[in-house]
This record gives C-alpha cells, structure tokens and sequence, in this order.
C-alpha cells in the first residue's frame, strides 16, 4: 500500500488564515497531496493523503503555525489514493455545533483524555455512562460495546440531545463519569467542552478518537465491534485500519453492508434501503444517467470520489 492517509486536528487560536490557505494549497499541489483541510479561528481539521514525504510536509508546515507546533496525527495505508484533490477551505468552524461559546482550545474547558490503553477499563465500569457522538449512520456500522446512540444526524444536534435525554438519564442514574468517542477524537473534545460549560462532572474523552484506539489496541483485547467510518474513498475501515466491506450509496451517500448491497432496493448509483422512499422517480432517473456517465468515466480511468476530514 503506497499511499499515506494522515487525518489530524489541533484546537488552537489561529490567526492569518487566508494567507495558510494559500500556501498550504501550493504545498499539497508541489507535493502531490489530496485531501481536505478545514481553517478557522479555532484550529485546523483535515485528511490528506499522498506519498509519504509530501504528507509530512504538509504536517511540517501546519506545525510551524502558533498554536499547532503539537498537532498529531493518525495514519493509515491505502491502495488507492483516498481523495481527488485538496480542498483547503476556511469555516466559522472546524467541526460544527452551532455553539460558538465553546473554546476547545482552552485547556481548563476540555474534559479528561484517556488514552486507549485506559479506555477499556473506563467504559467497563458500569458506573460510566458511554456516549458514542457520531452521526447515527456512522454509529450503525460500528461501535464500541454498550454505548449511546444520540440517534443524531448532524453534530449541530447535539446540544439539544443533551438538553432532552442526556440530562434526565445523568440526573436519574448519577454515573461517576462520561465517557464519549468519535472518529478522531474532534468531535468529542467538543462535546467534553460543551458539556462542561453546561455544568456536567466526570466528562472524559477517547484521546485520538477511534482511528488510535484500533491502531493501538490488538482485536482480540478489544471492545469494539464492526467497522469505522471514514469520509473518504475506503468508506470503513476493520480493526486492521484496512478498507472494510462497507460500500457508499452515490445517491444518498450513506454506508451499505454487503447485505444491504444484496437487497432489491439496492442500485448501484440510484437507490438503497436509506433513500428508495426519500426520492422521486425523476430524481432516480437522473441519478441512473449519472451512474451511467460515472461507469464510462471510470473505463476511461477518470473517475474520483473525493472524501471529507474525520469527525
């Protein structure tokens, strides 16, 4: 496998952004690195992928940014190169909530890392209240044993899940901590973050997210089950951090299991079990020439899907 698929994130307060947009994109584009990075007053979040050298050099100069000199990253292997190109935008945020109060990037706001060598034994505990804050599709592929769904399709959902359901269920069973986990760990410093301002005790977080603790943790000690989304062309990964049997469905973009794959509502390109009733005849229609148009170009070897960071 020689492409190098790196996905990072660093809170920070950064300055200077149009200017880092600029530069980074003649890096990647000297350097032959696709992917997505997203810039914005709060830090950096991104999935690069490319040969090895050119994607240290990208982590290299992110690192000589004020505030990043820290930034880390996970790394995978991919037969394929993930991403068409890169994509280097700036956002109001990095990964949105529609909270602009939360300052991750504060030090005092964020709640307890625990390393996936300790994350076992915490959600273990039946005193912990484990909460997988991913989009529901996401968390239907796979998670840990035992944990939360908010059921939420959108992480802008979250501040009221927690205000409906996670208050009452913390008031009622008093657990002595929460623990919460995303992809790359982005999300749930957030989270930590804003439960914390919103007066919640013993909030912790999966430190470097999902992609680490499998990187880390060998299956057979492991909690996890099923497979991880990933926003780029692998779709999942297995515990190995090699490419699942997940596929994407091209008309709503949401994951299909093999047995998904081998329903009648299932066509490549035009329908799944999640969309066959969310869209109209003349939508299905455009979307078979669509695939149509996708199939030639793929013969011709011009076919790309591109990817998004990790949440």
């Amino acid at each position: 496998m020689s492409v190098l698929v790196a996905a990072f994130y660093r809170f920070a307060a950064l300055e200077g952004l149009p200017d880092l947009q600029r530069e980074l994109g003649d890096l990647a584009a000297a350097e032959g690195v696709s992917g997505t990075i997203l810039l914005a007053a709060e830090g950096v979040n991104g999935t690069i992928a490319g040969a090895d050298a050119g994607v240290q050099a990208l982590l290299a100069r992110l690192r000589q940014v004020a505030g990043l000199e820290r930034l880390e990253a996970k790394f995978s292997r991919s037969e394929i190169q993930a991403f068409h190109r890169l994509k280097v935008r700036l956002k109001r945020e990095i990964v949105t909530m529609g909270e602009p109060q939360v300052s991750p990037y504060l030090a005092s706001e964020v709640g307890t890392h625990v390393p996936p060598g300790q994350w076992d034994a915490l959600i273990a505990d039946p005193d912990t209240l484990v909460i997988d804050t991913r989009n529901a599709y996401e968390v239907a592929i796979g998670s840990f044993e035992g944990a939360i769904d908010p059921g939420t399709a959108t992480f802008r959902e979250f501040p009221q899940w927690v205000e409906r359901e996670l208050r009452p269920l913390v008031e009622q069973r008093q657990p002595r901590a929460i623990a919460m986990f995303c992809t790359g760990g982005i999300r749930c410093e957030k989270a930590t973050a804003y439960l914390q301002q919103q007066g919640f005790a013993g909030v912790h977080h999966l430190e470097g997210g999902i992609l680490r603790y499998l990187e880390e943790i060998p299956e057979p000690l492991s909690s996890w089950r099923g497979e991880c989304f990933v926003f780029d062309k692998r779709v999942a990964v297995n515990h190995q951090l090699e490419p699942g049997e997940h596929s994407v469905c091209h008309a709503c973009g949401l994951p299909l299991s093999p047995a998904d794959r081998a329903l009648a509502s299932y066509v490549a390109g035009v329908s799944c079990r999640h969309c066959l009733e969310r869209f109209s005849d003349a939508d299905r229609q455009r979307f078979a020439e669509r695939q149509r148009q996708m199939e030639r170009a793929r013969q011709r070897g011009e076919y790309h899907l591109g990817g998004r960071p990790v949440g």
